[in-house]
C-alpha cells in the first residue's frame, strides 16, 4: 500500500513498483486515516497487504502516528517510512512507533525495492544517510562522558527480556528461532531488537552483538 498525500510522488512510485515482477500495489491512501480504513477493509477482504509505504509527512495524522497504530493493530504489516526528512528525531520516533525501516526521498530506485523486499521479509531497513545519523548521534554520546559511564548507563537501560534475546543473538539465533524459544511473536522480538538497537545507538544487528560483547552488556 502507497500512504502519500502527493498524488504525483503515489504514481511515479507506483510506475517504478509495478515494474517489479513479484510486486503488487493493493491500495492507495492520501492520509493516515484513509490508510487504516483501507486496512480494515483490507483485513476483512483478506486483501491485507505485507508492507505500507508511507509517508513521513501526512495531513492530519502524521505518517509517525499513522504507523504506530498500524504496527500495534495490524502486527502481520511492515511499516517502510518514506521521508524528505533526515534528523535524527524523525528517525527515532519512526523507530519508537514500529517502523521497520527508513528511507530518504532522494534515494534510489534499486535501493526502495531493495528496502521494501527487506522489510517484507521481516527484516529492518535503514538507507546509509539515515545510518549515519544513528551513528553520529553514538559519537557524541561518548564525547560526553567517560566511556565506563557510558556502557554503565547503557547496560541499564536494557529490560531482562532485552537482555535475554541479547544473549540469544549473540549466540548466533536468528529472531524466527528466539521466537519460538521464548514463545513470543517474530514481530515482538523484531520490535525490541529496534529498541535495543536505539538505545545503544548502533546501525545493525551485527554491531548490536559486537557492542554487547565488547561492552559486557550480559
Amino acid at each position: 500500500m502507497l500512504v502519500d498525500d502527493h498524488a504525483i510522488v503515489r504514481d511515479g512510485i507506483r510506475l517504478l513498483l509495478e515494474q517489479v515482477e513479484d510486486f503488487q500495489i493493493t491500495d492507495e491512501a492520501t492520509d493516515g486515516e484513509e490508510a487504516l480504513e483501507k486496512l480494515k477493509k483490507a483485513d476483512a477482504e483478506s486483501t491485507r497487504p505485507d508492507v505500507v509505504l508511507m509517508d513521513i509527512s501526512l495531513p492530519g495524522m502524521s505518517g509517525i502516528q499513522t504507523a504506530q497504530t498500524i504496527t500495534r493493530h495490524h502486527k502481520q504489516i511492515r511499516v517502510l517510512m518514506l521521508s524528505m526528512h533526515n534528523n535524527e528525531d524523525y528517525i527515532l520516533r519512526s523507530v519508537e512507533a514500529g517502523a521497520a525501516g527508513y528511507l530518504l526521498k532522494d534515494t534510489s530506485s534499486d535501493e526502495m525495492v531493495k528496502a521494501i523486499r527487506t522489510v517484507a521479509n521481516g527484516e529492518k531497513y535503514y538507507s546509509s544517510p539515515v545510518a549515519t545519523i544513528i551513528l553520529n548521534g553514538y559519537m557524541q554520546q561518548l564525547k560526553k562522558g567517560d566511556k565506563s559511564v557510558v556502557k554503565t548507563t547503557r547496560r541499564s537501560k536494557l529490560s531482562k527480556k532485552e537482555k535475554e534475546i541479547l544473549q540469544f543473538l549473540v549466540e548466533g539465533m536468528s529472531s524466527r528461532e528466539i521466537a519460538e524459544k521464548l514463545q513470543l511473536s517474530v514481530r515482538t522480538v523484531d520490535n525490541h531488537r529496534a529498541n535495543m538497537m536505539r538505545r545503544l545507538q548502533v546501525r545493525n544487528a551485527a554491531e548490536l552483538v559486537k557492542t554487547a560483547v565488547e561492552e559486557k552488556l550480559l
